[in-house]
């Protein structure tokens, strides 16, 4: 029997936090509210959900603080929902690690379909972990290295750096082809990360996100190299070559 998968919702507003619940809930999910970060916290420090919907803009603590503060300690998936649509607020949110986002008023049947899309994203890059080839567990990645199975980055001391389920299968998909030339179409499709609706420039913020945490010098990077007009490659050795 599958177990039922739990959300969070955070919205400061009740009525769009209880609606928003209500309708999860009636498509099968277990459902926690929460009216901002504080309550958030709380709630999951008892028990970690597998993904978490999260109004941006709240007037104790706003979602992307929030967001930032999650992925520093946690991969659990994040969808925002955006009241403006900002664009730079969709890319201040997925730079932070956000796996998706919608605009409110939100279409809940959306909502619901992107729920489920992160949802499975984030369990395939699990099961590929796990399929991992035992060759192939851990690659060095720059200043980190990747480990496969446990899906974290971890330093030379050893201390783990969390990935959202689309940075993970990122970088799986550079592991299972080093030095080739790989384009934002093909790396989409190995990374099971496609959607159609999908942020035009969400692909590249990833990649800028990763350097962060990967490259020896993010501003000229030599590890995961642009290759203009082409797409992405990984070089192993950071040798840019």
């Amino acid at each position: 029997m599958n177990q039922v998968q739990h959300i969070m919702v955070v919205d400061d507003e009740a009525q769009t936090r209880d609606m928003v619940g209500d309708y999860l809930k009636m498509h099968g999910f277990r459902i926690t509210l929460c009216d901002g970060g504080a309550s958030l916290r709380a709630a999951f420090d008892k028990e970690k959900p597998d993904l978490i919907v999260l109004d941006l803009n709240m007037p104790e603590e706003d979602g992307l603080s929030i967001i930032r503060d999650l992925k520093q300690k946690s991969n659990v998936p994040v969808i925002m929902l955006t009241g403006t649509a900002s664009p730079i607020d969709r890319v201040v949110g997925l730079e932070l690690g956000a796996d998706d986002y919608i605009a409110k008023p939100c279409e809940l049947r959306e909502l619901v379909a992107r729920v489920r899309s992160v949802l499975r994203r984030a369990q395939g890059a699990a099961a590929a972990a796990a399929d991992a080839s035992p060759k192939n567990k851990v690659v060095r990645f720059g200043t980190k290295w990747l480990d496969l199975d446990a899906r974290v980055l971890r330093d030379d001391e050893n201390l783990e750096h969390p990935l959202t389920a689309s940075e993970f299968g990122l970088l799986k998909a550079f592991a299972e082809n080093p030095k080739r030339v790989l384009t934002r179409e093909r790396l989409l499709d190995l990374a099971n990360a496609r959607d159609p609706d999908a942020f035009d420039r969400a692909i590249d913020i990833r990649i800028t996100r990763i350097r962060k945490k990967i490259e020896p010098d993010p501003g000229h990077p030599s590890v995961i190299r642009t290759v203009r007009g082409a797409g992405y490659v990984f070089s192993p050795d950071g040798s840019g070559g």
